[in-house]
Parts: structure tokens; C-alpha cells; sequence
């Protein structure tokens, strides 16, 4: 039944994708906050195929920590799963992502129109200019920006190595850091074609201040506190 099930998502996958990345350059002269809403019905239809074929459902603790104002969110990364269900109870969310994704076709095109931050990870250094410079532009446009700060996808129990780079474009645009954990990985595989019903918990911690404090300080609360809610899920 698994089997069945992840088959018939995968195909209602590409055939929904397929015609929403063909128009979705269309909306490139939108404002960039209207295109963002545009796609994100793409991003809906996708969680909702999760839930309806697959029988992944979320629920979220902590919305009351959501801010009033911009910030910049540092999250757990285990799967696509999140990348598609945060947009559902967030504002307008800017990704940092790598920038072969936008060469993906269909799935590509359409995130283009969505205000991504594209990074060139083996820029170094350049690559938090760059982050800053974009980061901040989003941040101004209404976004929140959303940084994986272990990169990769990271499977369920294992922890990477925390890149500082979120923390930083925080300090440097002097806004909060939002911690975000979850457990999406335990049902959606990183790069599984298996997908498993159940219930997503996603926890969303306290705004983290920043300013007057050093990235790696933010970084590492941030990390603690991703860490040990994950112990816990």
C-alpha cells in the first residue's frame, strides 16, 4: 500500500508540476510579493497531495512566536516536506538555496518566480556578501528568509555541521532569529521514494534577538535549541 501510494503521489506530482512551471514564468512582471502567492499555490497543492495520498498530516507548536516584524528563520533540514509546508502557516518566506535547483526544469522555473536566494556554495566568503546583500533586499520586499543552517538534508537522528551564515545576515540586518525543529524526515525520506503516513510535529521556538550579539554566539543558542527539541520528538 506504501508502494501504491508513494507511485500515484509521485505521478499527481509531475502532473501538477509539469504545467505550473511551464506558465509560472508568466508571472515574472508581478509585483514579487504577488508572485510569491502565485506559486505558493503550488506549494498548497503538493501538501495537500501529501495529505490526502500519503496521509502526512502536520501540526504546528508555537505559532504564537511567529513575530510581527521580518526575521530571518534557521530550521531543522530533513526533507522536501518542510520546504513545502512552511509557506502553509509563515508569511512570505525568501529560501537560501543552492543555485543548481533553479536549473531543475518545471520545478526549476517556478521557483525562480518565488524571490529564492540563490548561493554558490563554493564561493566562500563571497557567498555571505552575497547572502547579506540578497537577505536584506527580501527582508525589505516583506519576506522572511529561510536558511538550512546544516546545508544538506539530514536524516532523522544525525546532526550536521551548523553553518553561521543565517545568524549572520540576522546580526548584519539587525533582525531576529526564528528556530524552527520538526521531525518531517521520519515519514519523507531525504531522497526516498518511499513516503510513509503519519503526523509531522513542527515546533517553532521564541524570536532569538541579535543585536549587539556575534553570529557564532546567535548560532550556537540557535543550534541548542534546534538540538535538543529534536531529542525530544
Amino acid at each position: 500500500m506504501i508502494f501504491l501510494r508513494s507511485l500515484l503521489f509521485a505521478v499527481l506530482l509531475v502532473a501538477i508540476t509539469v504545467p505550473y512551471g511551464t506558465i509560472a514564468p508568466l508571472f515574472r512582471p508581478l509585483p514579487p510579493l504577488q508572485r510569491y502567492r502565485a506559486v505558493s499555490y503550488w506549494w498548497r497543492a503538493v501538501v495537500w497531495l501529501a495529505r490526502v495520498v500519503l496521509g502526512i498530516r502536520y501540526r504546528v507548536e508555537g505559532l504564537e512566536h511567529l513575530p510581527q516584524g521580518p526575521c530571518v528563520v534557521l530550521a531543522k533540514h530533513q526533507s522536501a516536506w518542510e520546504t513545502l509546508a512552511f509557506p502553509t502557516f509563515m508569511p512570505p518566506l525568501a529560501y537560501v538555496l543552492k543555485k543548481e535547483l533553479l536549473r531543475i526544469p518545471f520545478f526549476g522555473w517556478g521557483l525562480a518566480m518565488a524571490s529564492p536566494i540563490a548561493i554558490d556554495r563554493a564561493a566562500g566568503r563571497q557567498a555571505l556578501h552575497i547572502l547579506e546583500r540578497e537577505g536584506r533586499d527580501r527582508l525589505a520586499k516583506g519576506f522572511w528568509v529561510v536558511v538550512f543552517p546544516e546545508g544538506a538534508r539530514m536524516p532523522p537522528g544525525q546532526k550536521g555541521r551548523y553553518n553561521v551564515g543565517g545568524a549572520w545576515l540576522a546580526v548584519k540586518a539587525g533582525v531576529p532569529v526564528l528556530p524552527v525543529a520538526h521531525n518531517a524526515g521520519r515519514l519523507w525520506g531525504r531522497r526516498a521514494f518511499l513516503k510513509r503516513p503519519g503526523l509531522v510535529t513542527v515546533v517553532i521556538g521564541p524570536p532569538i534577538p541579535t543585536v549587539g550579539r556575534e553570529p557564532a554566539e546567535v548560532m550556537a543558542e540557535v543550534e541548542t535549541w534546534i538540538e535538543a527539541r529534536m531529542s525530544s520528538l
